[in-house]
């Protein structure tokens, strides 16, 4: 029996509003089947069950959002512009899909079989900020004693807690808007550049001698 794709992708998407809305381990295949507008049998015919949706989910976003990056990073020579570009890649994906951004940060992390699967997938995606931050360090752009691990996990930490506090917000803005300020922070601190000129500077005590 032929599949038809629309209707796939329409039980995908009816799949993350019914998770996002009463979370993954209440939800029943009836809640995913009324979404779509198709019967419980239907969504039989194209996933086994819901752990499967879930990961097919995860899959082709994760794969939509890596193709992407993978193109665009390859307009892109500067490592400092590539971390940019992946900042508002990252939040563009989750920000045009509250859906996918609540099932993401708030039901996936619960479940510790899925995690394990996820982060299979996070490897790829730390394996382009590494390579971003691994060609600054060799062009002198960033610090060659920053373990380039360490700057990838907190350029991801960062980006994660936005999407987070995002959707837990009241209030709606626009997310990938915060792409720039938080790379920004992460490569220049928080300190002003004078005062970093300051700590930089030996004080005129130190100049002479002096204790």
């Amino acid at each position: 029996m032929a599949r038809n794709p629309e209707k796939y992708d329409r039980i995908l998407e009816a799949a993350l509003a019914v998770f996002a809305e009463k979370g993954f381990f209440v939800s029943r295949i009836s809640d995913i089947a009324d979404r779509a507008n198709v019967a419980d049998g239907t969504v039989y015919l194209y996933f086994k069950n819901k752990d499967e949706i879930l990961a097919t989910a995860i899959t082709t976003a994760f794969e939509t959002f890596m193709n992407n990056a993978r193109t665009e990073l390859e307009r892109v020579a500067d490592p400092v512009e590539r971390l940019h570009m992946l900042a508002r890649l990252h939040l563009e994906a989750l920000g045009g899909n509250r859906n996918a951004a609540i099932v993401f940060q708030m039901e996936l992390r619960q479940s510790t079989r899925l995690s394990e699967f996820s982060h299979q997938h996070l490897v790829e995606y730390f394996g382009l900020v590494r390579a971003a931050i691994q060609q600054g360090q060799e062009s002198g752009v960033f610090r060659k004693q920053m373990p380039d691990k360490i700057a990838a996990n907190c350029f991801f930490g960062a980006l994660d807690e936005m999407v987070t506090s995002w959707v837990l917000s009241e209030h709606e803005f626009p997310l990938a808007d915060a792409a720039d300020s938080v790379v920004d922070i992460l490569l220049n601190g928080m300190q002003s550049s004078n005062r970093r000129a300051q700590v930089a500077r030996p004080s005129d005590k130190e100049e002479r001698g002096l204790p």
